[in-house]
């Protein structure tokens, strides 16, 4: 079975003061509702678990009620930093998952088309990423105010999420970070400590993830299909 861990445990600290971004109402229902329903009518997404601060799990029960999300879910409580939360997420995925999508609970435009595709991949790898090829010319500043190089965009990828595995391989990438005693921001990251290989799959389709209040202009044209 194939199964999602949506992270919403983050802080969302570029938004601004409290603000939860999470719960912006775009096009009509909050955030993260859309993210879920993304994975709530993916036909191959079996299970989903729910990432979540400490203290909102009333909030997260509450979505599930009003928006009708059918498919089995379960609400779990998130850590410190970002792989602890993808942690707990794996520690609640029933035995019977072989393939796991890693989401960000923000990023709520993620086509079934997008998600199969990785899933697919990690099937094959082990692990794999959405990502778009970068187009823009990429320069390196050591000191965040000068010019020191020009990057080779051929190169260069941006990933996105999902960001999916094998469970076992997840497992095993988390381990070695938690033992190393790293932080990492992203889960594929896990996976080059262990020299586990992970597969690009082209993101076809915008697939932004709500980050600063300037995001949420784009995103509310994206999800009523006007751009």
């Amino acid at each position: 079975m194939n199964a999602a861990i949506l992270v919403a445990a983050g802080k969302g600290i570029r938004m601004g003061a409290g603000m939860d971004k999470l719960f912006l109402e775009v096009a009509g229902r909050p955030v993260v509702a859309h993210t879920w329903q993304r994975f709530n009518d993916a036909k191959c997404i079996g299970e989903i678990i729910l990432v979540v601060r400490d203290g909102m799990q009333k909030e997260f029960s509450g979505l599930a009620k009003k928006f009708h999300f059918q498919k089995v879910f379960h609400i779990v409580v998130g850590g410190t930093e970002r792989q602890d939360s993808v942690w707990n997420g794996l520690e609640a995925l029933s035995p019977k998952v072989e393939i796991v999508a890693i989401q960000d609970a923000a990023r709520p435009r993620t086509t079934e088309e997008l998600i199969a595709a990785t899933i697919e991949a990690a099937c094959e790898t082990g692990a794999a990423v959405a990502a778009q090829a970068m187009t823009d010319t990429i320069k390196e500043s050591v000191d965040g105010k000068m010019i020191s190089r020009t990057l080779d965009r051929s190169k260069l990828w941006s990933v996105q999420t999902p960001q999916t595995f094998r469970v076992e391989v997840i497992r095993r990438a988390i381990s070695a970070a938690r033992q190393k005693n790293l932080i990492l921001t992203d889960d594929t990251a896990a996976c080059e400590l262990i020299g586990q290989p992970v597969r690009l799959v082209p993101s076809a389709t915008p697939n932004p993830k709500v980050t600063v209040p300037g995001d949420l202009q784009f995103v509310e044209a994206l999800l009523r299909n006007k751009v």
